[in-house]
């Protein structure tokens, strides 16, 4: 006999509940090896650990009948909520805050207040100067002035225009503790941290590669710029010894002008984009519905960029040493494309074509 529509629904939601029961269990086990993990010494990440659980689950999904590639993407998932478990509990296990202060300028913005949740992980009293509220701050006062300098580690959070203002005034009060920014461009901040170096302040100059939503490390990027004060940065480095975050060492110079191709011309890019799309009088569904692979993809990141803070956005550009070459370079780009499609061209179109290919083989 047939069942019906609704007695295969409950058999469904009880392997549903089945599968989340055993997702539980996996996840308690995987704290277990977290911390067997932190006992011996041993490393969070284990690529070839991973290879091998995702290549078993590919051949066990065979040998069931069911597509390997969900087979690989549901391990994937599983394995990605496990690295964030076990880096947390590594951060909380290993965090050496002992309740020393930390204080952050602007953490009430989006950035701020990831770091205000970090080093509270790391155990830290964390106290925020910002005259916006922030509900998950230990302490709260409207401006930094009033909080003093008389903390462990100060961490300037705020638009760059101000950072540099506020690092000029740190300068000259010359705070004993670590100081750090995070700036997205540090030629505004140039004249700052040097003048914070030269006064004998534990400046450094961080840039986390990553947005305000991120939870596991692994994978993402943190520069640390070199502001002249070495002492300062390997102790910025260590506040993050715990994560899985990749560590990259750059100069001043070199950071701006890198960042105006990674993240300038990137959103340079996407803003040219979504405008052609905006102003082209074709409406967003109408066209979701002919899109392809490439163009899907291009939308999504079109859109998580849209929704970012235009003056970011426009200081980003505007404010780079830098930053016009690449824009320059995407204009001419974009003329040889048009001029080569309106004059039926192909070898000029083919052209740029095979030297974007040759870029991306080097």
């Amino acid at each position: 006999m047939t069942s019906s529509l609704t007695d295969l629904r409950a058999r469904l939601d009880a392997v549903d509940a089945e599968l989340l029961q055993l997702v539980a269990e996996r996840q308690r086990i995987i704290g277990d090896i977290g911390t067997s993990k932190r006992g011996t010494g041993r490393a969070t990440r284990d690529f070839a650990r991973e290879k091998e659980v995702i290549e078993a689950a590919r051949q066990r999904a065979l040998e069931l009948t069911l597509d390997p590639d969900l087979a690989e993407d549901l391990m994937s998932s599983l394995i990605r909520a496990s690295l964030t478990a076990q880096e947390e509990a590594r951060v909380a296990a290993e965090g050496r805050g002992d309740g020393r202060r930390v204080l952050i300028i602007g953490g009430a913005g989006k950035m701020g207040r990831w770091f205000v949740r970090y080093f509270q992980s790391l155990k830290f009293h964390v106290i925020v100067a910002d005259p916006t509220p922030c509900d998950i701050a230990d302490a709260q006062v409207t401006d930094w002035q009033s909080a003093g300098v008389d903390v462990d580690i100060i961490v300037v959070a705020t638009e760059l225009a101000i950072s540099a203002k506020i690092l000029a005034e740190l300068a000259e009060a010359r705070p004993a503790g670590l100081v750090f920014d995070i700036g997205s461009l540090k030629s505004p901040l140039r004249n700052a941290l040097e003048q914070a170096a030269a006064n004998g302040v534990q400046i450094a100059s961080l840039h986390p590669m990553f947005g305000p939503t991120t939870r596991l490390l692994s994978g993402r990027h943190m520069i640390f710029v070199d502001a002249g004060c070495a002492p300062a940065t390997a102790a910025a480095k260590q506040l993050f010894s715990a994560t899985m975050v990749e560590q990259v060492d750059m100069q001043l110079d070199e950071h701006d002008r890198l960042i105006a191709y990674v993240l300038g011309l990137s959103h340079a890019a996407n803003i040219a984009f979504f405008t052609a799309l905006a102003e082209s009088g074709e409406a967003a569904p109408r066209l979701r519905e002919l899109s392809s692979t490439t163009f899907d993809a291009q939308l999504r990141v079109a859109r998580e960029v849209a929704a970012e803070s235009p003056s970011l956005y426009f200081e980003i550009q505007h404010l780079n040493d830098f930053g016009l070459d690449p824009l320059e370079s995407l204009a001419d780009a974009t003329d040889r494309i048009r001029d080569a499609v309106k004059g039926g061209n192909v070898d000029a179109f083919a052209r740029l074509m095979h030297n974007g290919a040759a870029y991306f083989a080097r």
